[in-house]
């Protein structure tokens, strides 16, 4: 599997989770809403899952453990990558490779933004007026919680089944998983919403580009993870350039990758100030209790 060269890792800030104001108990039933500068999210339920990938599971790697989940809280995620649209409106700024002189445009996926920028995003989201009116606040979704999204409900190696191809979401369809047959390789971002989308209703969570988590990364964590409500380990445990420096997770698959990388439990890293034009993100809206 290809990646982009990592560049060495500087300091940057770490993220927080910051409790929400307190909603109305109606917003709490709410199963989808449009915020203020158009971004679409979706009522997540609270529930409990199998999160990892079990021992027959072709081309799994040792981190993805199974171990039972539980998430407590429902959550409001976003149905789609944030777009270049929606980031250059909060960050004024596109740093987009796939922009409108590459192939893309407004409605592709955000890349080439650092986790630190991925978090500077939610933070400048839940500032604006019309956020705080509403008493939304933004963050990054957890590994867990970014899982959990994912599956909807499934408990196979896709959202769709055991088998990808390319027709049904945007990665390397050269090398497809399982049964599916080979299909084209676009070799760029897509336009959010072009693939189907899940049960929940979240689209691109299988492909176009991988998406930040919060949590660190360790690959070890799922043997001593928390049942509920996991948020990863107080730091990662991986270095980078021998240094003291730690990756992030990421999460599922990205236009250059074969399909096996954008299976449900696979699990990968990146440092957290480097940008990639393979790596996106999307955001959580939290409900407060």
């Amino acid at each position: 599997m290809n990646h982009f060269r990592q560049l060495p890792l500087v300091i940057f800030l770490a993220a927080t989770f910051v409790s929400a104001p307190e909603y109305s108990r109606a917003q709490d039933d709410v199963k989808s809403f449009t915020n203020s500068i158009g971004m679409k999210l979706v009522r997540i339920p609270a529930g409990k899952f199998v999160m990892g990938s079990p021992a027959t599971e072709t081309e799994r790697d040792s981190n993805e453990t199974q171990h039972d989940v539980v998430i407590t809280r429902p959550f409001y995620m976003g149905v789609f990558e944030v777009t270049q649209g929606e980031y250059e409106k909060v960050a004024g700024a596109n740093p987009a490779f796939f922009s409108a002189k590459n192939g893309g445009g407004p409605a592709h996926p955000i890349e080439q933004v650092n986790w630190t920028k991925a978090v500077e995003f939610c933070t400048r989201l839940s500032a604006l007026e019309a956020e705080k009116k509403a008493g939304r606040v933004y963050r990054l979704p957890t590994e867990a919680e970014w899982e959990y999204a994912c599956r909807a409900g499934t408990t196979t190696v896709f959202q769709i089944g055991d088998a990808l191809s390319s027709k049904m979401a945007n990665f390397n369809g050269q090398h497809p998983y399982g049964k599916a047959e080979a299909g084209p390789y676009v070799k760029k971002t897509a336009k959010v919403g072009t693939y189907p989308a899940n049960a929940w209703g979240l689209h691109d969570m299988h492909g176009n580009v991988w998406e930040w988590c919060s949590d660190w990364y360790d690959p070890d964590y799922y043997k001593t993870s928390p049942k509920e409500d996991p948020k990863g380990p107080p730091k990662g445990v991986v270095r980078t350039d021998f240094k003291e420096d730690f990756f992030h997770v990421v999460r599922g698959g990205s236009w250059l990758d074969e399909a096996r990388a954008c299976r449900s439990a696979y699990r990968f890293r990146f440092m957290p100030s480097d940008p990639y034009r393979i790596v996106g993100f999307r955001v959580v809206c939290e409900i407060a209790r």
